[in-house]
């Protein structure tokens, strides 16, 4: 009995058993939406890709992310994960360093992807699939302590202060103090209902950052948490550090160039994930970016639906 390939990575990691785990469902032609949904719900991570034939023979192939609740329209981790994936079939025997160009269709639009494959590992990044926007967004420094659990004092720090940014899915950022802040987050899942707002029928998602950092060679430390029927923590979240773009070049006013950053993630949940960000910036302002990462497969098989 034949059924369709699927593949388990972990993404924005070298090593197996952290990162954020990553379901792909090769061959995925034939499914319909109630099916996709079913098997998301089936692996239950994050997020599960289903790969399908490009519409644009020019691309690679169109994907479609489904968490165990809802299909995403772009997503970070899915995106990397999903493109090295795609160029492991391509180049399945590798001795020395492949490159390749990976062009996935996401609701989002088209996602060109630049992947790296050698005998130790596999890297791939993506060009932001639109530049940041921020959201309007009045913020009460008093109601999103409470939602995290932390003192009032400890949101913000230097001109960082919350805001909403969008880059194809909108997040609420909130910086804190430092690590120790970020250590004692707990989330109140009603508090947070009304701290964070809704946009069409999803809350935004809190992701936090601060400075201070747990690596000697990252330049922010974050935690990404999603609220609503429950709640729940994500190790990498790639479209939150699109967003997160958005502040850095609001809030930091790099110079004109390129910026690279290393972000940490996931550390307190023991799934610690590193991604990595970078900011064209010409005249000032936010022309370009790129996020990446590394991926391991830890698992495949067949799935007989």
């Amino acid at each position: 009995m034949s059924g369709r390939r699927y593949q388990v990575y972990d993404v924005f990691t070298d090593k197996v058993l952290t990162g954020n785990p990553l379901a792909v469902v090769h061959d995925s032609a034939g499914l319909d939406d109630v099916a996709m949904q079913k098997i998301a719900q089936e692996f239950n991570f994050s997020e599960t890709v289903f790969v399908l034939p490009a519409q644009n023979p020019a691309h690679t192939a169109r994907i479609r992310i489904f968490t165990p609740e809802y299909e995403m329209p772009f997503a970070g981790h899915p995106t990397v994960g999903s493109a090295i994936a795609l160029a492991q079939v391509r180049f399945p025997d590798v001795s020395d360093d492949q490159e390749a160009l990976i062009i996935l269709e996401e609701q989002v639009g088209p996602v060109r992807c630049g992947v790296k494959l050698t005998s130790h590992g596999a890297f791939a990044e993506f060009d932001l699939p639109k530049l940041p926007e921020p959201l309007p967004y009045e913020y009460d420094k008093i109601a999103l302590a409470r939602a995290l659990g932390l003192e009032p004092k400890e949101i913000g720090f230097e001109n960082h202060v919350p805001t909403i940014w969008d880059a194809g899915v909108p997040y609420l950022l909130v910086p804190v103090h430092g690590l120790a802040a970020a250590g004692r987050i707990r989330i109140d899942q009603a508090a947070m209902t009304k701290a964070a707002p809704t946009i069409g029928q999803r809350q935004l998602p809190a992701y936090v950052y601060c400075r201070e950092t747990t690596l000697h060679d990252s330049h922010f430390h974050a935690r990404m948490f999603v609220s609503g029927d429950g709640t729940y923590e994500d190790p990498a979240t790639g479209s939150a550090t699109a967003a997160f773009a958005g502040a850095i070049h609001y809030f930091d006013e790099p110079l004109d160039g390129l910026l690279r950053l290393w972000l940490e993630q996931g550390q307190e949940m023991g799934r610690p994930s590193r991604l990595r960000l970078e900011l064209d910036i010409a005249d000032q302002r936010l022309v370009g970016g790129r996020i990446g990462g590394s991926a391991v497969k830890t698992a495949e098989g067949q799935l007989f639906v």
